[in-house]
């Protein structure tokens, strides 16, 4: 289980009816029955605090830990652990747990739905064999919202299909190099990145896992997590204008559920929020993520680089 109360409370969730919501989509009662939102007003996007990202310092783990159980959801192994608050968490080691950490922060200060998630550099599990750990990426587990284990969504099947919201999450994921895509059509055999939250008769709609992102996107033996080399490299590749359409450098899981039929006012909606962070956050969300100071200097002029590239495609500088 998750949390995403304080999102919830941090501004007002804007809902949609269901009559929105393509045929095809689903059957389900709770579908049927629900209003859905995707994103809010972030606010003042420039005083988001991305050393702590939405949990804030009062939510973050306190030592000592304490081992559970093994968290077997997802495709990458992972264990349940209780801090010293009381608090559940699902705690990620190696190569995700970085790139998972940075980009909730980079969602969470464009208006999507993300869950309290840190970076603790290392520290001790009491009862867990290994029992020490290093570079752990710590994410909250709660009750309520409920988690909603049956239900998720496709890239083109979800109440928000054609809406900026929609295809500025699209774009942010290519921007975060995020090559792991996967949605409900991949839940069966290989697990989805899609993921569904209820809060009373609210679902609210969001990306569960980040991990594959902030390396090198491409075919899957090109594919790399948390690569400050190749994301630099890969940069200029992001976005260009070419006869008057958008030519995006991205290829992923489903490459062309993200690059089709968006537009340059998809881009300028993204940007008001995107166009917002500035070069401190992004070093302070990515140094608190286990960047180095040589990685997040790099990663940071990628990142202004690709926004100025989409700042150009749209017009916008």
């Amino acid at each position: 289980m998750r949390c995403l109360t304080i999102l919830l409370l941090a501004g007002a969730a804007a809902a949609i009816a269901f009559d929105t919501v393509p045929k095809a989509y689903t059957e389900s009662p709770l579908i049927r029955g629900g209003q859905f939102t995707l994103w809010h007003d972030p606010g003042a996007v420039e005083t988001l605090d991305f050393r702590y990202g939405i949990g804030g310092p009062d939510l973050a783990p306190q030592a000592p830990y304490t081992f559970e159980e093994a968290d077997r959801s997802g495709t990458t192994p992972k264990i349940l652990v209780q801090d010293a608050a009381g608090r559940k968490w699902s705690v990620k080691f190696g190569d995700e747990a970085s790139p998972d950490t940075f980009c909730t922060r980079l969602a969470w200060a464009c208006g999507y739905y993300v869950e309290p998630t840190y970076v603790i550099a290392e520290g001790d599990i009491q009862g867990w064999p290994k029992k020490h750990f290093e570079n752990g990426r710590f994410q909250l587990r709660t009750s309520d919202p409920k988690f909603i284990k049956t239900l998720d969504w496709a890239w083109d099947q979800n109440p928000f299909v054609g809406t900026p919201e929609l295809n500025g999450l699209k774009i942010l994921m290519m921007v975060t190099s995020n090559w792991d895509n996967k949605d409900a059509r991949d839940a069966d055999k290989r697990g989805t990145n899609t993921a569904i939250y209820q809060e009373g008769n609210l679902l609210i709609y969001f990306i569960d896992d980040w991990g594959g992102s902030m390396g090198h996107w491409g075919k899957y033996f090109t594919r790399s997590k948390w690569s400050p080399d190749s994301f630099v490299r890969q940069s200029p590749d992001l976005v260009t204008m070419k006869d008057g359409r958008l030519r995006w450098g991205y290829s992923g899981q489903h490459t062309d559920l993200l690059t089709k039929n968006l537009r340059p006012s998809d881009i300028e909606w993204l940007l008001k929020y995107l166009g917002r962070v500035t070069d401190d956050q992004l070093r302070t969300g990515l140094t608190a993520s286990g960047a180095t100071p040589d990685q997040a200097e790099a990663y940071t002029r990628a990142l202004r680089m690709r926004i100025q590239a989409l700042q150009k495609v749209a017009n916008l500088n």
